[in-house]
């Protein structure tokens, strides 16, 4: 009888503890939580096509993270997405003419913004707008534009 209260009691701790770690995994993944928001000053670029860029996908220079998507809304006026990103304070010297791109790591990965510095003597800053930019490009129509038009 005492045997089966400790193998029930251990089992117990063991469930708890899953549930527990479980909870946290599923609180980190979520955007529930502000991901450290602070230290971090946002700006905007409009894309005609962001394929299938996701909120928190990473925001890169030369390969480095530098910060992250944070929203993603389509204009109803002039029905492109703005793309709100969350750029680390520590990176405050990109040029204000700087160009953003929706990049793919791999040939099916997933998508990032790649920014790429122009040479203004101004720098990004909260509430900025990247005004150069490139959409996405679509495999998918890419395949189609090879098959429909005849290679």
């Amino acid at each position: 009888m005492r045997g089966h209260r400790v193998i029930d009691l251990v089992v117990g701790v063991f469930v708890i503890t899953a549930v527990f770690v479980l909870f946290l995994l599923a609180f980190e993944a979520s955007s529930i939580h502000d991901g450290g928001a602070s230290g971090r000053y946002l700006v905007r670029a409009d894309f005609d096509d962001i394929g299938s860029l996701m909120v928190k996908a990473p925001v890169r220079i030369a390969g480095v993270k530098i910060g992250e998507v944070v929203g993603v809304q389509l204009d109803n006026r002039t029905f492109k997405a703005h793309v709100t990103l969350a750029l680390e304070d520590a990176h405050n010297t990109i040029p204000q003419d700087s160009a953003a791109g929706i990049m793919t790591e791999g040939l099916l990965g997933s998508k990032y913004i790649a920014l790429s510095p122009g040479f203004s003597e101004s720098y990004l800053h909260s509430g900025s707008i990247i005004e150069t930019t490139h959409s996405a490009i679509i495999l998918e129509n890419l395949i189609g534009k090879f098959l429909f038009n005849g290679g």
